[in-house]
C-alpha cells in the first residue's frame, strides 16, 4: 500500500503518491488465472437444505422481532424503539429487483468484462478509498453501483476502470462529507481519462441505476449484527468488529458474492467471527436466529466461500483488504492480528446446525 497521500500545492488537494498511480495504469488490463478453488474443511452444518443464491430460491419470509438487548439500549443513535421496523424495511428494500445486481450478469450480459477484471478493479479501488481516506460504507455503495450498472449496460474492459472511478464519485458524494474531486480521481487514473468522461460516466450510471442510491449493503446490517454476535465471545468488541469488517470487504472482491443477499453475507460473516475467535462456544445461537432469520444450513455456502478468501484458496493475488489492514494496527492489539491465523487450526471442528 502507497504511503500517506502528499499535499499538492497548487490546489490544495490530497494527491496519492507515484505507487498506487502507477498501478491504476495497469490495474484492469490483469489478467489472473484462475487459482484452484480448494474447500477448506470448517466442519458439516447438517440439515443442508438450499444454496441461498437470489436468482434460486426466494427470500426467507421474515419475522418480525424485538430483542431486548437489541432495541432497547440507551445509545439513541439505534433508534431502539423503531430499530425492528428499520430493520423490516430494510430486509424488503434489499430484494427489491431494481436494486439487485444479475447474479450471471458477466454470463448474460457482458461479452468483455469477467469476474476475474472486476476482482481487479475493486482490489484497485480499495487502495483508492484508502488513499482519501473514504468510510467503508463509500466502498460498499461504489461496488453495489458498479455491479448493477455492469446488469444493465454492456462495457468494454478499456472503460471498467473509468467505471470504477465514476462510481467512487457516486459513492463519496452520497455518503461522504467532503468527496473527493473529479480532478483527484483522474489523477489517480495517471490521467487516463479527462474530468469530461468521468462526469458522463457518472451522468450515465445515475441514469441507469434511475438516481435510486440508498440500498442497503453489507455494512448496513454488519453493524446490527455485530452487536448480537460478539456477545459471548472471549474477545473485545474492537476485535470482533475488526475481523468481521476485514472478512466483509473480502467478499467484495469476488463475482461468487454478487449473488448473496447483503444480509446473508453479513450474518455469515458473524458465524465466520465467531467461530474463529471464540472455538469454545457455538458459532451461532437462538439470539442471533430470531435478529437474522438465517440458520446455519443457510450460510454454509456463504461462509465457505469467505472461508476461502480468508485462506487464500480464492483470490490470492488481491492484496488491497490485506494491506490495508494491516496498516489499521491502532484497531487491533497484536492478539487481533494473531486470532486471524487460528481458524486454520480450528477449521476441522464439527458444526452442527
Amino acid at each position: 500500500m502507497a504511503s500517506p497521500a502528499k499535499k499538492n500545492s497548487n490546489t490544495n488537494t490530497t494527491r496519492p503518491q507515484s505507487k498506487a498511480k502507477k498501478r491504476a495504469a495497469a490495474a484492469v488490463c490483469q489478467l489472473l488465472g484462475n487459482a484452484k478453488k480448494k474447500r477448506v474443511v470448517l466442519g458439516d452444518l447438517t440439515n443442508v437444505s438450499r444454496a441461498v443464491a437470489v436468482s434460486e430460491s426466494p427470500k426467507p419470509k421474515r419475522i418480525k422481532v424485538k430483542l431486548k438487548n437489541v432495541d432497547e439500549r440507551s445509545d439513541p443513535q439505534l433508534c431502539g424503539p423503531y430499530s425492528s421496523d428499520i430493520y423490516q424495511y430494510l430486509c424488503g428494500l434489499e430484494v427489491a429487483p431494481r436494486l439487485r445486481p444479475m447474479p450471471d450478469y458477466v454470463q448474460k450480459v457482458q461479452n468483455d468484462v469477467d469476474g476475474n477484471m472486476r476482482g481487479v478493479l475493486v482490489d484497485w479501488l480499495i487502495e483508492v478509498a484508502e488513499e482519501y481516506g473514504l468510510v467503508s460504507d463509500t466502498l460498499y455503495f461504489c461496488v453495489a453501483y458498479i455491479d448493477r450498472f455492469l446488469s444493465l449496460k454492456v462495457l468494454s474492459r478499456q472503460r471498467l476502470q473509468l467505471l470504477g472511478v465514476a462510481a467512487m464519485l457516486v459513492a463519496s458524494k452520497y455518503e461522504e462529507v467532503k468527496p473527493p474531486e473529479v480532478e483527484d480521481l483522474c489523477y489517480i487514473t495517471d490521467n487516463t481519462y479527462s474530468k469530461e468522461e468521468v462526469l458522463n460516466m457518472e451522468a450515465d450510471i445515475l441514469t441507469a441505476l434511475k438516481f435510486e442510491l440508498g440500498a442497503p449493503t453489507v455494512g448496513t446490517f454488519l453493524r446490527r449484527f455485530c452487536g448480537v454476535g460478539q456477545e459471548g465471545v472471549d474477545t473485545s468488541a474492537l476485535q470482533f468488529e475488526f475481523l468481521s469488517c476485514y472478512l466483509a470487504e473480502l467478499s467484495l472482491l469476488d463475482y461468487y458474492f454478487v449473488k448473496f443477499l447483503p444480509s446473508l453475507v453479513a450474518a455469515s460473516v458473524v458465524f465466520l467471527a465467531r467461530f474463529m475467535l471464540s472455538t469454545k462456544t457455538h458459532p451461532w445461537n437462538s439470539a442471533l436466529h430470531q435478529l437474522t432469520t438465517y440458520k446455519p444450513a443457510d450460510l454454509k455456502e456463504c461462509i465457505l466461500k469467505i472461508h476461502d478468501l480468508y485462506l487464500r484458496r480464492r483470490g490470492p493475488s488481491l492484496q488491497g483488504v490485506r494491506e490495508k489492514y494491516k496498516q489499521h494496527k491502532k484497531y487491533a492489539d497484536s492478539s487481533c492480528i494473531g486470532c486471524f491465523g487460528t481458524v486454520q487450526t480450528c477449521g476441522n471442528n464439527t458444526i452442527s446446525s
